[in-house]
């Protein structure tokens, strides 16, 4: 899967499932402070996830997760093995 690929994908569900403006969701917005996204919309987003890229993640993995960069990054590693 290409990084283009995953970044179309989380720009979707986050705009669609979170109703977070499409442009507002850019590589560097900040998930907490730029996109509003809190520790319950995190539990979701791993639900979420776990559906579209076929991989299991623990929500403690997305603590390091600030940016919507860092967040796609981690998709494509976790996609890449």
């Amino acid at each position: 899967m290409t990084k283009e690929t995953i970044i179309d994908t989380v720009r979707q569900f986050l705009s669609e499932e979170f109703e977070i403006d499409a442009n507002k969701i850019t590589m560097d917005a900040k998930m907490k402070e730029d996109l509003g996204i809190d520790s319950l919309d995190v539990a979701d987003i791993v639900v979420i996830v776990e559906e579209k890229f076929g991989f299991l993640i623990k929500v403690e993995e997305m603590a390091g997760i600030v940016t919507i960069n860092d967040f796609c990054t981690f998709i494509e590693q976790k996609t890449s093995k």
